[in-house]
């Protein structure tokens, strides 16, 4: 099955996201935050997470930095509610593949998701 890590520090943000993978087979994982998604990287392994970049504590950037770190193969999809062309530009030389903006729209998300479990 499909593993995905939902990492944004509103709750309402990734039981939406959740059930909205669930209910598309995949498995799917939550944190709130940057360094609870670095645990449960090393613990469960998750094939691609959608990181949110602002959020308290460790950043969606500096989260990526320590993922790529952890292991290069994991996809990460950025999601943010600015468009800012700095830190997309820093997400994509970090290994980000791809960039979402909020609020989300559920076809453009699942498709981001898609292809790059494809790639």
């Amino acid at each position: 099955m499909r593993k995905l890590l939902v990492v944004d520090d509103e709750q309402d943000i990734c039981d939406f996201v959740k059930n909205f993978f669930q209910e598309r087979g995949y498995e799917v994982l939550t944190s709130l935050s940057g360094e609870d998604a670095l645990e449960a990287i090393k613990k469960d392994k998750p094939d691609l997470v959608l990181l949110d970049i602002r959020m308290k504590g460790m950043d969606g950037i500096a989260a990526l930095k320590h993922i790529k770190d952890m292991d290069r193969k994991i996809k990460v999809v950025m999601v943010t509610a600015l468009e800012d062309q700095d830190k997309m530009n820093e997400a994509a030389k970090l290994g980000a593949c791809e960039y979402i903006t909020k609020p989300l729209v559920l076809d453009h998300l699942e498709e981001a998701v898609e292809k790059n479990f494809k790639i």
